[in-house]
């Protein structure tokens, strides 16, 4: 059944118009350096991975959606957008069976995954060896960047520490010599059993359960999402093996104690934001009908 548009709030043109231009123009300043970077044929390892890894544009993120439960008064031309309906008046509005319909598995996923990572205690023992594990005993690296401790310091780096990741989509990228030092066997069919919010990559991820879920999801809790992802993959990189101080980075040694202290408080920070939007995700995922069964 279509949304009742009585039951919408109501964004007059000017209101709704201010925010989806202010929006507009903080997702420019986030990614011009990755816009230039494209056209001089420059990478990045830190700035460009979440426009890689996720595959999500910056002109996507740059338009603005209100999220369910909002007409945007005046709005003829999101009749060409996807996802939304323009009455007779011109206001346009999320179309919500249409959605549930389309993503009603995705969004029951989400909602299990998040329900079951909030649930849960963060764990700040992994130290980011996963990036080390990517590494260990291969013979080209992920980055085109010198490693810090060099290869025999980095190999040693994980044979001296217990690997404890719990993420499948770092875990896969493990190299073969490294895969069965880990203390968990997370795959893609375990993923709700095994996430939980201490895990940087679950805390990026945030970000790419927002942007699966448009237009559905409000688009300021997508960029405060991408936000995260972004300070997340600095530390991630950090502590990474590479050698990028000539970029700026300062190493977090996890090799050493006040590195591991250092890593593990990062950690804790980070688990205090995203499930804060992990809350603010599910209450927008609340805004939805109830989706079909899996």
């Amino acid at each position: 059944m279509p949304t009742p548009t009585t039951d919408l709030q109501l964004l007059e043109a000017e209101v709704w118009r201010a925010r989806a231009g202010a929006h507009a123009e903080a997702v420019d300043a986030l990614t011009a350096g990755r816009l230039a970077r494209q056209v001089e044929g420059r990478t990045h390892p830190v700035d460009d991975f979440l426009w890689e890894y996720y595959a999500f544009r910056p002109a996507q993120l740059a338009r603005w959606h209100p999220g369910p439960g909002v007409g945007l008064a005046d709005a003829h031309e999101r009749a060409a957008w996807s996802g939304y309906l323009v009455d007779g008046s011109g206001m346009a509005y999320l179309d919500v069976a249409g959605f549930v319909r389309r993503r009603g598995r995705t969004v029951a996923f989400v909602r299990d995954l998040l329900t079951a990572t909030l649930s849960r205690p963060g764990r700040f023992g992994c130290f980011g060896l996963h990036e080390w594990a990517m590494v260990y005993r291969a013979d080209e690296t992920r980055h085109d960047w010198p490693l810090r401790l060099g290869r025999e310091g980095t190999d040693a780096v994980v044979e001296g520490h217990q690997v404890a990741c719990s993420h499948f989509d770092a875990y896969r990228f493990f190299t073969p010599e490294a895969a069965p030092r880990n203390a968990l066997r997370p795959t893609r069919e375990s993923q709700v059993e095994h996430e939980q919010p201490g895990c940087l990559h679950a805390g990026m991820d945030v970000y790419k359960w927002c942007f699966k879920l448009a237009p559905a999801m409000p688009s300021d809790l997508t960029l405060d999402a991408f936000l995260l992802a972004r300070d997340i993959r600095e530390l991630d990189m950090r502590a990474a093996p590479y050698d990028l101080r000539a970029l700026g980075y300062e190493p977090v040694r996890i090799e050493t104690a006040e590195g591991k202290r250092e890593y593990a408080a990062a950690q804790r920070d980070f688990t205090r934001r995203s499930n804060a939007l992990r809350q603010k995700l599910l209450g927008a995922l609340d805004a939805l009908p109830a989706t079909p069964a899996r």
